[in-house]
Parts: C-alpha cells; structure tokens; sequence
C-alpha cells in the first residue's frame, strides 16, 4: 500500500557521468502529488538528465529514483539484463515525457498518435483508448484536428498534440523537456496555457525550462541548478523573487535583464 503521506515523486543521490563529464552530482528533491516543480538553469547544468533518469531514457551511474510505488536503486540493479530492464520499465511506466520536438508518427493521424501508446504498449482496447484521446484532444483544444496529419498542424499544436499523447498513458507524473524551446515564439503561450491549465487540474508535473516568467506562475517549487548540483531549492517567490545565492542571481539577470536596465525585472 502506498504511503499518502509520502511525496509522489522522490530523488535520492542521483549521478550521472558521461566520460570524464560528471553531469549530475548527487541530486536529491522531493515532489509532493498535484505539485509542479521547474527546474532552472544554464545549459549543460544538468536539468535534461534529471528529466530522462526519472523516465531512465538515461540510466544513472547511482542514486534512487521512486515514483509513487515503483523504487529503483540505479547502483543495485541486476546484472542480468532482462531483470534490470524489467525493473526500469516499471518506473517507466510511471511517468508521460513531453520532448522538446514534437517526435509524432508522420504517417499517423493525430488521434492514431494519441493511442499508439495505451493500445500498443498498455494493450488497452482500442474503444477505450480512442473514447480517452478524443477526451484529451479536446482538452488541449484540438478535438476538430484528430483525423488530419502531423505536417498539417502547427508547430504549437504538433506539441499539443504530444502532450496528449503523454495524457493518454495515465502516468503518475508529467515531464516537460524545454517544451517550447524549439517552437516561434508566437506559438508559445498556447502550449504553456496547455501546461498551466493541468497544473490546475491536479496534475503532478516536472518542467524543465528557460521560460522563467512562466515558471514563477505555476511552479510549486523551483530547483536551480548549476554544474550538476542543486544550488537553490524554495518557492518560486523565494528562488525567483528573492534568490540566496549569487550564482542564481546572476542567471536570473542574465535571462530576465539581458540588456541591463532592470526593465524586465519590473
């Protein structure tokens, strides 16, 4: 049975080298369930790879990972490969990730790239599946778009439709990799409308972005992140707001005040 008193989300340790480039160095945080937690930072700083271990599309070197009810500890896998791939497809399956391209079926309907996942890999029956994706597709405002193609949506909508897609799995947790990093910027206030509207609704999710005006609205806390280590964890208000550390001082006036004439700050 699970512990409702215990955060839904839980990082323990948490490394990752890849070569001599020690990418993570010891990351903990904690996400209570129906939270948003942003994780900020310069490139390189790690925040990706704490997004693709917590979907183990990176495998860590050590540390722990528990969503909800599924544990994995990364330095105590089995040797034997089928048993440590049944061990992480289970935590897998806990989570939707949201890439930072759209990475859609080009020759599937928008509604066939909806179910893909609950019928191919949750063998879920296909009557329910699509009963689930036109309920979504609505809900990110795309039900007239189900049976057009990819290449005929919008870059804006091509990434709604994929936060459909990571909807239709019922995961415990949603993950945004820089979700709108790779789109115009007149499309990106309707796909992070998309992603503040589940926040409302209860979701449990985890963003990474530069988006930093965004993230002091939704966020429930912030993770500030440099060289593979949490620097600043709080409120948005208190990492955003009112940072302790001169490092994420620094980073945020860079990314709020590039010119440097405080307007952005006001």
């Amino acid at each position: 049975m699970t512990d409702t008193s215990a955060p839904l989300v839980e990082v323990r340790g948490l490394e990752k080298s890849f070569g001599d480039n020690r990418v993570l160095q010891g990351v903990d945080f904690a996400a209570d369930a129906g939270t948003t937690t942003v994780l900020i930072g310069p490139s390189g700083s790690g925040k990706t790879t704490i997004l693709r271990s917590l979907n183990v599309l990176e495998v860590p070197d050590t540390g722990t990972v528990r969503i909800d009810d599924v544990e994995v500890d990364f330095a105590a896998l089995p040797h034997r490969a089928k048993a440590a791939r049944a061990r992480t497809s289970r935590l897998r399956s806990q989570s939707g990730m949201v890439f930072q391209s759209h990475q859609l079926f080009p020759h599937k309907t928008v509604l066939e790239n909806v179910i893909e996942g609950p019928v191919q890999v949750q063998r879920r029956p296909r009557e329910d599946a699509v009963a689930d994706a036109r309920r979504l597709l609505d809900q990110v405002g795309l039900s007239e778009k189900a049976d057009q193609h990819p290449f005929e949506l919008s870059g804006g909508q091509q990434q709604r439709v994929g936060i459909a897609r990571a909807l239709a799995l019922k995961p415990k947790v949603v993950l945004f990799d820089e979700p709108t990093s790779a789109l115009d910027p007149e499309l990106v206030g309707e796909v992070l409308d998309v992603i503040k509207d589940l926040a409302t609704e209860g979701w449990t999710t985890v963003i990474v972005t530069h988006e930093i005006r965004f993230a002091e609205q939704v966020a429930d806390q912030v993770l500030f992140l440099d060289g593979g280590v949490v620097v600043e964890r709080g409120t948005s208000a208190q990492v955003i707001g009112d940072p302790a550390q001169e490092r994420t001082r620094q980073f945020l006036k860079r990314i709020l005040d590039p010119g440097g004439s405080g307007a952005a700050r006001q």
